[in-house]
């Protein structure tokens, strides 16, 4: 067993760990990071070869169950309605994102205040609108600025993507009936940025970009954390965080693909291995100390868990709309149905983003599963030239309230491939949640017939499609009510932190990058200016 050390120790290359390790090494700190996945390159992708769609259901699958790479742990999702997807190597789930970039809005910090239900974020809007700023400029934002349901901010760092003929349509049904609509606002470049082509519009972001020309954070922080000494382990699976007597993490255990274990001590570890992969690593290392996971006394590790369920709506136009031209991304979006109004009999609302629908197998959503006759030969064939190019879609998120039914847990019998306990995922979809979609799904089929439709596909809520990870490590000021601190400092461990989606009190209505950023960022901007202060292990 090998033994190294260093100052900071991150677990998980995604998102937050790529930005954490670009800033703390800037700052002159010495880094490691863990990952349990490798590297993949933009020539790996499948958005240039002509099974795109195929294999994006298949090795690509968002879904870790199906796709069951090396790096992947397997999930129990019997008694979920919609089940965690994601990533697992260096780049995390910004490898398979859509790169629809979305700041939350100041109701979104409020919802106890404002509506009686869940809790108050610790921090607010105007806390984190500079950090916001400063990742629009990392990630190279492609955007218009001036945007109604949003407070003031300075200009993007690029102007927006092109909204096509799709978009277009859409705006003038949208102003027709005077609901809100945008310009989408994407972290994919609309001219070259950093590291990053411009769009090629193939419309295949959600597959890997093959351009690369998608701002994952493989290609915007890595780069630069690696340059400036940060040091990256691939194939590292953390097998537990290490913690002394006196209750203080001195850094991890790992096994490396050849079923070697290792130590990394550490001043500090920072979890950043998603709202699953974080709360999962906690419950695995338990101690005498910590006889129910590790930063758990609250019991709250694993619990609160939200995912988005996501509906859709298809419509279908007489002619070509351009439905394969990406971004993919989003080519406008609309808030008009964000906020709550108490007279649609729910809190809370969500967020349109109008998306191509690519090619044969996303146009007619239909004809997967559908009988031999339907599905094959000429009758597929039928159905296919009757939508493709001629259909796109409303994708909507549904903001979900966190419920500490809702929850991961260390599953009895399932294992990755190291032996260690797989992840048993139970969600409910709530009430509020359910008549929030079928509203949504109402008022977004009413805009694709404005807009001219003469079909239109509502997609109820989708279950494998719980992309947004957040809710099972909540921040808060009451270590009896939530896991870290506002800074994502562990209330029972003082120099463990946690900088991931898991942090998040409530799920807001949009996507969550954007804030997992910014608040990474001022999370790890808090760490450098106070390390002098810090309790360590000795």
């Amino acid at each position: 067993m090998s033994r190294q050390s260093c100052d900071v120790l991150i677990i998980g290359a995604g998102a937050s760990g790529a930005l954490a390790a670009r800033y703390f090494a800037a700052a002159g700190m010495s880094v490691t990071c863990l990952e349990q996945g490798e590297w993949v390159r933009p020539g790996d992708y499948p958005g240039a070869k002509p099974d795109w769609e195929l294999q994006r259901r298949q090795r690509w699958h968002f879904s870790p169950n199906v796709r069951q790479w090396e790096a992947d742990y397997p999930l129990e999702v019997s008694d979920a309605e919609v089940y965690p997807v994601m990533f697992n190597g260096v780049g995390g789930s910004t490898i398979l994102w859509g790169a629809q970039w979305h700041r939350m809005k100041p109701s979104d910090f409020r919802v106890r205040t404002l509506d009686g239900v869940a809790a108050d974020w610790p921090i607010d809007y105007d806390m984190l609108a500079p950090f916001y700023d400063r990742v629009d400029h990392d990630v190279g934002v492609s955007g218009l600025a001036g945007d109604p349901a949003y407070p003031e901010q300075p200009a993007y760092p690029l102007p927006p993507l092109p909204i096509g003929v799709a978009g277009t349509r859409m705006a003038v049904a949208m102003n027709q009936l005077g609901w809100h609509w945008w310009p989408g606002s994407n972290a994919i470049p609309s001219k070259s940025w950093g590291n990053l082509n411009p769009c090629a519009r193939l419309g295949t972001c959600v597959g890997g970009c093959s351009e690369g020309s998608k701002a994952s954070v493989d290609l915007v922080y890595w780069p630069a954390a690696l340059k400036d000494g940060a040091i990256l382990k691939t194939g590292a699976r953390v097998s537990e965080v290490l913690v002394n007597d006196n209750g203080l993490a001195t850094g991890a255990r790992y096994i490396d693909r050849g079923g070697e274990s290792h130590v990394i001590d550490a001043v500090i570890v920072v979890m950043c291995a998603n709202g699953v992969g974080t709360a999962r690593l906690l419950l695995q290392s338990k101690s005498k100390r910590f006889p129910d996971g590790l930063a758990n006394r609250s019991g709250l590790v694993g619990r609160g868990l939200m995912l988005h369920p996501l509906s859709a709506v298809i419509g279908v136009f007489p002619e070509s709309v351009e439905g394969w031209l990406g971004p993919a991304g989003h080519m406008i979006q609309s808030m008009e149905f964000y906020e709550t109004d108490a007279s649609r009999g729910f809190v809370r609302g969500g967020k349109w983003s109008l998306m191509p629908t690519g090619g044969p197998m996303g146009a007619h959503p239909g004809l997967a599963g559908a009988p031999f006759e339907t599905g094959w030969g000429a009758a597929a064939h039928a159905a296919v030239a009757a939508t493709l190019g001629k259909s796109v879609l409303w994708s909507i998120i549904n903001e979900d309230l966190p419920d500490d039914a809702n929850r991961i847990e260390l599953d009895d019998t399932l294992t990755d491939s190291d032996g260690l306990p797989a992840v048993k995922v139970t969600y409910t979809i709530g009430r509020n949640t359910h008549d929030q979609a079928a509203f949504q799904i109402a008022r977004a089929t009413e805009s694709m017939q404005a807009a001219g439709a003469v079909m239109t596909i509502p997609v109820p809520i989708i279950k494998e499609a719980g992309g947004h990870l957040l809710g099972t490590t909540r921040m808060g000021t009451d270590a009896e009510a939530s896991v870290v601190d506002s800074l994502g400092r562990s209330h029972d461990v003082p120099n463990l932190y946690i900088f991931d989606g898991g942090t998040f009190v409530t799920s807001s209505g949009v996507n969550p990058t954007a804030t997992i950023l910014a608040n990474a960022l001022r999370c790890t901007e808090a760490v450098i200016a106070a390390r002098r202060d810090q309790r360590v292990a000795a």
